[in-house]
């Protein structure tokens, strides 16, 4: 099994609107084009948004859609914790919960015109709930399992036919698993497999279920079988995360409890993979930090990645996108060059020395910008400093600025500087990146490089050797990796707070 790299999505990753911040969220692949996500909450907000991922283009965005109106809006109403299956172009969205109200409607969305319906099914109708997980048997039909009906654990199966609308409530003999709600459900072949879930009384569990007899044409009396599996089986948990890649299926997060005598929340951020050839639970190999622990996000196989978004950690929603990749994958070459190989890389494609300015290297071994560069031991810059733009020319440091506060020019800029002076590594989006660096090299440019003849001490900000302004090289926010964020942030805390005391 191939060594993975987790690698936080950048910027020059993708172009349009990236989706907000949520948990208990739904995202399912319609075919290998696209990836629609719905629903979710954050804040106690119910979301009722669709929000797309082109994979050809490499593009978010949001659909105008039409179709039924719900509540005086297009399409469903807010909600969290329901089903989204795809079959074909249509994503079909049952059930969920809306503040304490569970909900018991059935939706399907045409992805091709962007429309939606609401669909009036028949047959043995389920129950409203939240929490339950479903999964396409086919190109045809959708298998549901479980779930929390507002007021017990559910243990039954629903199977919908999607062309006749018809449901069926399938008679199950022999063991069935304890009921539960927050587990995974994924159709592997013949099999429905289900693993973890809230069960009864609150346990979190970390059983392994097949259930049987869903393909007509196998003639077999449906039936749930437990499986103990060798190896490292995952820890019990609910609101993770099973995606089917290759002859894998990756678990990932998910919530759990810990302790004893006195039980207390813990979320996960390990990826394990059930190897459906071998039979047996692998640890898979990462070589690097991993996102933040998180439940209730989505995970989705984009080509040989998979494509993280969002959750929930008992404290912060999340709106961060992570790729998991291979090693040899482009992307994890973010995450194993050096820095003076992306230097290297990097000396053909930007203006560096020479080139810069039309002068040569002696006559710039006076200036500020020499002195900068032998104090960083580097030996060019990635781009002219002077060509750093003011904070009111900088689209994303203006828009940023828009949303953390209101009118006013210079409180919107003192505001945003605020801000990221109070935030944590943890806190800072993938939006806030970009002009996050923009504005670090802006300060050690406008107070030291753009002051002719200064004399560079970073020693005064508690700066020496190599830790200097080490990111004032770095061209952009897409070449930033994982492990650098805490550094970039607490350099430029300092860097702010020296010029706002001088």
């Amino acid at each position: 099994m191939k060594t993975h790299y987790w690698v936080r999505a950048a910027s020059s990753d993708f172009t349009g609107i990236l989706p907000q911040p949520r948990s208990g969220h739904t995202a399912v692949d319609i075919g290998k084009s696209k990836i629609v996500v719905f629903g979710g909450l954050v804040d106690k907000k119910f979301l009722n948004d669709v929000t797309v991922y082109d994979i050809e283009n490499k593009l978010w965005f949001q659909p105008e859609c039409t179709g039924s109106y719900s509540g005086g809006q297009v399409g469903p109403s807010p909600r969290a914790f329901h089903v989204a299956v795809s079959i074909d172009c249509h994503m079909f969205i049952f059930g969920g919960r809306a503040g304490g109200k569970r909900l018991g409607d059935f939706w399907v969305l045409d992805t091709d015109i962007w429309q939606w319906s609401e669909l009036s099914s028949f047959g043995d109708l389920p129950s409203a709930r939240d929490f339950a997980a479903a999964s396409a048997i086919g190109n045809r039909k959708i298998v549901m399992y479980g779930g929390w009906d507002g007021k017990k654990w559910l243990s039954d199966v629903y199977v919908l036919d999607t062309i006749s609308l018809e449901w069926t409530e399938l008679s199950v003999s022999g063991t069935i698993p304890p009921p539960r709600c927050g587990h995974s459900a994924t159709m592997v072949e013949k099999r429905l497999l289900m693993y973890g879930g809230r069960g009864g009384g609150g346990p979190i569990m970390g059983d392994l279920w097949a259930l049987k007899g869903l393909i007509e044409e196998e003639n077999e009396t449906p039936g749930w079988t437990q499986l103990k599996l060798p190896g490292q089986a995952p820890s019990p948990r609910c609101g993770h995360t099973i995606t089917s890649g290759g002859h894998y299926l990756l678990l990932f997060g998910g919530h759990g409890t810990g302790g004893w005598l006195s039980r207390y929340d813990i979320y996960h951020n390990d990826c394990i993979v059930l190897d459906r050839v071998s039979a047996q639970w692998k640890r898979l190999p990462t070589s690097n930090e991993p996102p933040a622990a998180r439940a209730y996000h989505s995970m989705n196989y984009v080509g040989s990645r998979y494509l993280l978004f969002g959750g929930f950690d008992g404290k912060s929603t999340y709106d961060d996108l992570w790729w998991l990749v291979p090693e040899g994958d482009p992307i994890a070459k973010r995450m194993i060059t050096s820095p003076s190989e992306v230097m290297s890389e990097n000396r053909n494609t930007t203006m560096v020395n020479d080139t810069l300015s039309g002068t040569k290297e002696g006559q710039m071994e006076g200036s500020a910008v020499f002195e900068l560069q032998k104090r960083l031991e580097i030996s060019v810059l990635r781009f002219n400093p002077e060509k750093i733009v003011d904070e009111m020319e900088d689209r994303e440091f203006v828009q940023l600025a828009s949303r953390v506060v209101g009118e006013g020019a210079v409180e919107k800029r003192e505001a945003l500087r605020d801000h990221w002076m109070k935030s944590t590594p943890r806190s800072i989006t993938l939006k806030e990146l970009s002009p996050l660096l923009h504005d670090y090299q802006r300060l050690i440019t406008r107070h030291n490089i753009g002051k002719a003849g200064s004399n560079l001490q970073p020693a005064k900000y508690g700066f020496s050797g190599k830790e200097a302004f080490r990111f004032y090289h770095v061209r952009n926010a897409s070449q930033l990796r994982m492990d650098d964020i805490p550094n970039l942030l607490e350099e430029y805390k300092v860097l702010l707070s020296s010029v706002r005391t001088n």
